[in-house]
């Protein structure tokens, strides 16, 4: 099991053009084979930085869903919405 954090800070003109589809994208991944749970933060200071962990049953899923055309085709339609290009972490449960 790993986690993705994904951290986007958002142009601020594009709030809510930026909340369909970014919940469009998560809405996706949902029906994606292997994707397990997910949630959205804001940065209770910063309200245009966004946060969204993603649970997945394995790093090859996350892989399947992160190069697949449906993810850069949503994408392309986020990333004039954003400051600068996501970041994204991979976590995994400390042992």
């Amino acid at each position: 099991m790993i986690y993705v954090l994904i951290e986007r800070e958002i142009t601020s003109e594009m709030g809510s053009t930026y909340e369909d589809a970014a919940h469009k994208l998560l809405t996706n991944a949902y029906r994606t084979v292997g994707f397990v749970d997910g949630q959205t933060f804001t940065d209770k200071d910063n309200h245009l930085r966004r946060f969204t962990l993603s649970q997945w049953q394995s790093d090859l899923h996350w892989q399947h869903w992160y190069t697949s055309e449906e993810r850069r085709a949503q994408m392309a339609a986020l990333q004039p919405m954003l400051c600068r290009e996501e970041r994204i972490t991979i976590l995994e449960l400390a042992k």
